[in-house]
């Protein structure tokens, strides 16, 4: 189940790729994210063999390419890789720079000029999404779309409105299909992990629907705060940060129903057609948590009101899930750093099995996505060691049976380059997801403060009244 970069290659549909990349072009290469990310990625591409095409960074710092190279060591042993000389000394000698401002043409011929010849390239804008219109364009009048991939990072927008404009600007230069949005957490374990568990799987495939689940969970817990990226943080939230990306694809993978083929526009139609069955999320049913000490934040307005918590409620409209609540909630500040999904099955009758006061705990199943994968199955059993039965927990870490997964911008990165589009989200769903949330942006309920440490404001609680309780991630310590 954890997700390596040669089963992925070896298992997508080849018929819809385009070419494989003969140059992959980075757009804010000198930014943070190349630091944290991009360099550590490619690295670690190369270590596996498959990196087969050379690197230009292009930004507006005046550097060289030695000073290049020397930024991809610093950032690639900062991330914690034991570097290999060889392996860096083949990754370093693809890189190549050019320096200019992204609204000045001359900087667009530059490119050109670099990579003259490429029939196949990709481009990554790893840039605020402000500027992405402008660098298309640039692209575009220099003749370098035709054949290109356009690699985005999120947010797409900031409501559905602003996602469209955003979506009509650059269509006015690439189509649809060459856009690539990408979402981090679509290279964990995502949508094709969890799709494969649920129904390539007799035994599991008929537990996912209303006939025996009481309800769905999702947590995206972490345990740390926003720091020092409150200019960044306090204009966005957990909302628009998380929710209506990560984790409504997580409710994707959960619900939607089997595509027909291993196609990226089959899964991709199956996602949007779940996503059209959710109904528009009721601000009655919305928890909005801010952390005591936000506001002290640098970058924080003293009586910001934007949420660092967010539990919502979401009701799926189709024969599978009519009556199953969804229940999604994600913090700063909590007492883990934990993503899951968790359903929370029916309790069976009682027929003298046990006494009223010994009901026992709900079976669950939990697949945990971040920081480690794995599945536990809780059940209640007899054991030898208790007067009654008890919750045992059936546990699986993916890590022990396949081995260490690649890292998110690995398996987006490689697939980019390959031109495997499953794991990044289409114009349509993008507008979908922001359509569901629009209510909750439009009539926020106030924000509560919630103690660091704890598992957000008590009122959250009630958001699951009559459906159990909130159930603490799983956590391997």
């Amino acid at each position: 189940m954890t997700t390596t970069l040669a089963s992925a290659a070896g298992t997508a549909d080849t018929s819809e790729r385009g070419q494989p990349a003969d140059v992959f072009v980075a757009f804010g290469i000198t930014g943070d994210l190349a630091k944290v990310m991009t360099f550590m990625s490619l690295y670690r591409l190369e270590r596996r063999g498959l990196l087969d095409c050379p690197i230009l960074g292009v930004a507006v710092d005046d550097w060289t390419v030695d000073q290049l190279k020397e930024r991809a060591r610093e950032s690639i042993q900062g991330a914690g890789e034991q570097l290999d000389p060889k392996v860096f000394d083949r990754f370093a000698d693809r890189l190549s720079y050019v320096a200019g401002d992204f609204s000045d043409p001359a900087t667009y011929e530059l490119v050109a000029q670099a990579i003259d010849g490429a029939e196949s390239p990709v481009f990554y804008l790893e840039i605020p999404p402000f500027l992405f219109g402008t660098v298309v364009k640039g692209l575009s009048e220099a003749g370098l779309t035709k054949n290109a991939r356009i690699v985005v990072e999120k947010p797409f927008g900031h409501d559905r409105a602003s996602a469209r404009e955003l979506a009509d600007e650059l269509h006015q230069y690439i189509d649809e299909s060459q856009l690539y949005r990408i979402d981090h957490f679509l290279g964990k374990m995502g949508t094709d992990e969890i799709l494969y568990l649920r129904f390539a799987n007799a035994m599991l495939e008929p537990l996912w629907s209303r006939h025996y689940l009481e309800s769905v969970q999702i947590t995206m817990a972490e345990s740390f705060g926003v720091e020092d990226r409150g200019h960044f943080y306090d204009p966005v939230g957990a909302l628009r940060d998380v929710v209506v990306n990560h984790l409504m694809q997580l409710v994707s993978a959960a619900a939607m129903e089997v595509p027909s083929s291993a196609q990226a526009d089959t899964l991709k139609d199956a996602q949007v057609a779940l996503f059209r069955a959710i109904a528009d999320a009721d601000p009655e049913h919305y928890i909005r948590g801010q952390y005591d000490g936000y506001r002290e934040i640098d970058g924080v307005p003293p009586d910001s009101q934007t949420e660092t918590y967010a539990a919502l409620r979401l009701d799926i409209d189709n024969w599978r899930w009519s009556g199953v609540p969804f229940f999604i909630r994600t913090g700063k500040r909590l007492p883990a750093t934990q993503t899951e999904l968790r359903l929370v099955f029916k309790h069976p009758p009682r027929l003298g099995f046990w006494d009223d006061g010994e009901r026992p705990e709900a079976n669950q199943l939990v697949v945990k996505l971040d920081p480690t994968t794995g599945v536990r199955l809780v059940v209640d059993a007899r054991r030898a060691n208790a007067a009654a039965p008890a919750r045992i927990e059936l546990d699986m870490e993916f890590a022990e049976e396949g081995g260490e997964g690649a890292a998110p911008y690995e398996v987006l990165l490689h697939a980019a380059m390959v031109g495997d589009s499953k794991r990044f989200t289409r114009q349509d769903g993008v507008e979908e997801a922001w359509r569901v949330m629009q209510p909750l942006l439009d009539a926020p309920p106030p924000v509560l403060a919630y103690a660091p440490g704890s598992w957000g404001p008590k009122a959250a609680d009630k958001l699951v009244a009559g459906h159990g309780t909130w159930h603490e991630p799983w956590i391997v310590s």
